[in-house]
Parts: C-alpha cells; structure tokens; sequence
C-alpha cells in the first residue's frame, strides 16, 4: 500500500480525487496535465512586479533525452536514480544530482563511468532542494535537530520585531560567523530592537530626527548583510508605530531589494484586513515588498473567507506592490497570555493600578475577548504552573470566573498558550495559495508542535492525506518560493540546479510523518532519509551526523 501512495504522491500531475482542484482554473482537475503548479498560480496570480517567485512549469512538449554528463574528474557524492523535485514547481523526473565540494555539479543522467567518492541510491524518493523555514525563532548555534529531521536547511531568524541579538547586527554578525552551525542562517533587523537602539521606546509620535535615527540603523544592519526587516505592530513597541515611521524604517529595506515581514497589527477577522491595508500601503509609500508573518484569521470562517483576502493581495499586486506570507498548518496559534488583554491593562500603563481602578471594565473586556476567540476551552496553557491545561480546566480548579482567573493568576505577563482560534476551511485554502510559503513560527524551545513539525506535516496531512498539493507544488512553498522572496536565489540557494549550493533533501512522502502534538510538542518529525547542507550529510540513512556544516548567510 505504501508503494501505491509513494506512485502517486510521485507521479507527474499528481492524479487526484475526481472533484476540482482547489485554486485551479475553473473547470480543470489536480489529476490534469494542467494542476502543476505554474498552472494553478495562474488563477490567483503569480509572480509579483518586481521579483518572480519561484518558476512555473511549462506544457510545452518534453525536449529529447540529454546525453548523460560525463568527465575525467572525480567528484564526492552522486544521489543516483531518485525522483528530482527541484523547487520551482515543475514536474518531478527521474535524474541524478552530482555534487562536489559544497556545490551541485548535474542535475540530469549521469555516466556511470564518472568517478563519485561516494553513491547514494534514491530510487523510489524525492530528492528536493533543503527546505527553508522563512519565520524561524530558532537559536542559530543550537543543534537544530527539530528543524533538520523535518529536512530545514536554512532558517530565517529575527523575527516579529526582534534582531537575533539585542545589539546592533554589525557587531553580532561577526560572532555568529565564528560558530560551527548545524544549518544555514538567515539574519534579519528587527523593528523592536531598532526602537531600542535608537532609545525612543514606547513613544508613540516620533520626530524626523527619532525616524531619521532609526532608519540610518536599519541601513547599517541591512550594510552588515540582513536580508531584510520584521515587524510585530501587534505587540509592543511595534504597536506605537506611526505610518510615518513604518514608511521611513521600510525605505533602506526598499533600497536594497530586501523584504519587510510584518506579524500585523492585528489578526482578527474583523481587523486583519485593515492591517494588510496598513502592511500594503508601507509597501507602497517606501517602494518595498512587504511579507505577511504567519497568515492567519482568528475566529473567522470558510474558504470565501480565505479567497477574499487572496483577492486583496492579489489587487496589491496588480497595482504595483509585490506582497507575500506564509503559514504554518495548524489551527491553533501560540503566543503570550497578553493577546487577550487589553491596551489599557499593558505597558506602559501599571497593570497593578487597572486591577484596583477598573477591574470591572477589565473583567468585562476579558470575558467578551475570551469568549470571542472560542471560549476558555480553547485556549492551551503551554507554560508553567498551568502547563498542559486548559484555562477552562485551571477556572474550574479553582472554583471561579476564568476572567478572575486571568486577571488575579496570570496576568498579562504570565504564561504561554496555544489558542484554538483557527478555522481548517480558512487556513487550508491560505496554505495552498501559490503566493504563500510555509513556515515554522517556532524553534528547538517551542511549546507549539509547529516548530518541530510544520514541514513534515505539509507532506503527511496536505500532500498525501488530503492531495490538496501535489509534491512539486508543496517543495516548491518550502524551497523555491521562499528564497524568491528571501533573495536566497541570486545566491544560488534554494532550486537543485548546477552551480548551486548543495543543500539537499531525500526522503519517501509516503514516509514522512508529523509526530508532534499539543500535549508533547517537542516530538521530532519522521522520514528524511538524507538531508545535505553545503554537500555535507547532517542526517544518513534516517540517522543524524555530528557535522556541523552550516553558515551564517550574508546578504550582499
């Protein structure tokens, strides 16, 4: 049986179910020649007015068969006779991939007198570009192994606001490039760590020489090789930012082709559109992409719901700026017991002074927001002392109003939680969009399953489980897709092609399996047979190395 799911999972086209793909064009089918990725992007617009993201494939007629490569040479490593995917969303096909050194040599039939330190067997696997984790939060000199047993060969780090290091990147940069990785890092500026630097705090209406400041710090991170800037304008200090100033902390980002990533203002279905709008017009007044950090609609409902924002994105497209996002599959998000409380009940306000002064009005607010965003049943306390329970379960504990549990307890800065505020419909039509990228949000330390299983859930639940994506169109959101929107590909990173960097996954779909969960989240993912970085094997024959081959990447 696993041999008929890893034939289909395989083949070109992926046949599916008889029903419409999702996001084709009307009338065709995901078993068509047509449901290649390329094909299906079309429908709700590909590529963006400035950077492609990723290629799409062609239907125009197979060229004849290339004669096989062939050299005096002695090369270190060939994977022989796997089925290629190579990211750009194309068809899979049988060939080889030559390496040497940190560097694929061929992708394509090779002659087997061409001399190979070693050989690799892939008949019957995927042999795929490194996945690469656009929204990391994981520790760069960690060991990373929840992000290498899910095939992640590179992780994007610096999110939601914060720089990798509370300093300035020129000096942390250097320090980090000394280190032995386990994997390729992606540094970028954070906006919250930039108001720090710059010592405008939680100031709300900035001054031109406070906005110049800032920018000129963005501009030297940007010169010590981030790759962009993130933003988190629902927490703070990110929420005191002006227009003003996210447009003037967006204009070095923009100068050099670099991506601005924002956690928007808000995530709420009836708020979310404001903030894209908000995210948008950054994009536009400063003349840079922008990006959506983990897209998602809390407490809304249904695909229509889904399409309608696709259909923003794609009209802000078409009006000239290029936007983006990625998601992680799952339902439930993680993050700080603050989100429910509200701004009044935050810094820099005294939370102490709200409980005597306006406990009712605070009460009322908690009780309202809880209740909208599922109840207290949904929401997973995933810190201590409430670890593992519901805030349902700790009220009924303790024999009172979760809300009066929320504000005598836990307060705003209190504890973690999954919330159970997603609906699948939604999320499953974002997850399939050709324009998003897939994304852990999560790190070795996570509380979330996502940080340990996100890319392997991909493949098990979307790919296999549900043929929402075919296997070309699920490697191309982990690999092409996001190192066009990166700028991973003007550095040879991210498509398996000659003359890029040898960053290589191989692995049975049909194998692959997502074993974390809510209750254990620290479980790692199975079914990677291979996983290559820089050419050098961190994960053999299922097993992990003691290499340590990664490097700090620099944007130049």
């Amino acid at each position: 049986m696993a041999c008929l799911v890893l034939a289909a999972a395989l083949s070109v086209g992926c046949q599916r179910s008889s029903s419409p793909g999702v996001g084709l064009e009307p009338g065709e089918r995901q078993g068509s020649t047509k449901s290649s990725l390329g094909e299906a992007a079309q429908s709700h617009g590909t590529g963006s007015p400035s950077r492609p993201h990723g290629t799409a494939s062609s239907s125009a007629p197979a060229p004849p068969p290339e004669p096989p490569f062939t050299s005096t040479d002695s090369f270190d490593l060939l994977i022989a006779g796997g089925t290629v995917v190579d990211g750009s969303g194309g068809p899979g096909r049988l060939a080889d991939v030559l390496i040497d050194g940190d560097q694929i040599v061929h992708v394509g039939r090779v002659d087997s007198a061409v001399k190979v330190a070693r050989r690799i067997q892939a008949a019957g696997q995927v042999v795929a570009p490194g996945f690469i984790d656009i929204h990391s939060h994981g520790d760069p000199v960690a060991a990373n192994r929840n992000s290498l047993a899910m095939g992640v060969t590179v992780i994007c780090v610096g999110q939601d606001g914060r720089s990798p290091s509370g300093d300035r990147l020129a000096y942390w940069i250097p320090r980090i490039g000394r280190k032995r990785l386990a994997l390729n890092v992606v540094p970028y500026v954070g906006h919250g760590t930039v108001r720090g630097l710059a010592k405008v705090g939680l100031r709300a209406d900035l001054t031109d020489k406070q906005l110049a400041r800032m920018a000129r710090i963005v501009e030297r991170d940007l010169a010590a090789g981030a790759w962009g800037l993130t933003t988190a304008l629902e927490y703070r200090p990110g929420i005191f930012a002006s227009a003003a100033e996210l447009t003037a902390i967006a204009k070095p980002v923009a100068a050099v082709d670099g991506v601005v990533m924002s956690h928007l203002r808000s995530e709420d279905d009836d708020k979310i559109d404001e903030a894209i709008d908000e995210l948008i017009a950054q994009g536009s007044s400063a003349g840079a992409r922008v990006h959506i950090s983990h897209i998602k609609v809390v407490y809304g409902k249904g695909a229509a719901r889904a399409e309608r924002l696709l259909a923003k994105l794609q009209a802000a497209r078409d009006q000239g700026t290029p936007i983006t996002a990625d998601i992680y599959p799952y339902n439930a998000s993680y993050t700080g017991i603050s989100i429910v409380f509200p701004a009044f009940a935050l810094p820099p306000n005294s939370y102490q002074r709200v409980k005597r002064n306006r406990r009712d009005e605070l009460a009322d607010y908690l009780r309202k927001r809880v209740t909208q965003r599922g109840g207290p049943e949904a929401t997973l306390f995933g810190t201590p002392p409430y670890r593992g329970k519901t805030l349902a379960e700790v009220a009924k504990k303790k024999g009172k109003p979760f809300e009066d549990v929320l504000i005598d307890d836990i307060g705003p800065g209190g504890v973690s939680a999954a919330y159970f505020v997603m609906d699948d419909a939604l999320q499953s039509r974002l997850l399939i969009d050709p324009q998003i990228a897939i994304g852990t949000d999560g790190g070795s330390s996570s509380r979330h399953p996502r940080g340990y299983g996100a890319f392997a859930k991909v493949i098990a639940e979307h790919v296999i489980k549900r043929r929402a994506l075919s296997i070309e169109q699920a490697v191309r959101k982990m690999t092409g897709l996001p190192a066009a929107i990166v700028g991973l590909d003007d550095h040879q990173r991210g498509l398996l092609r000659a003359g890029w960097a040898a960053d290589v996954v191989i692995f049975d779909p049909a194998a692959v399996t997502d074993r974390a969960t809510y209750e254990a989240p620290n479980r790692l993912s199975q079914g990677m047979s291979w996983v290559l970085v820089n050419g050098q094997a961190v994960v053999e024959e299922g097993r992990f190395t003691k290499r340590r081959p990664g490097r700090l990447l620099i944007r130049k």
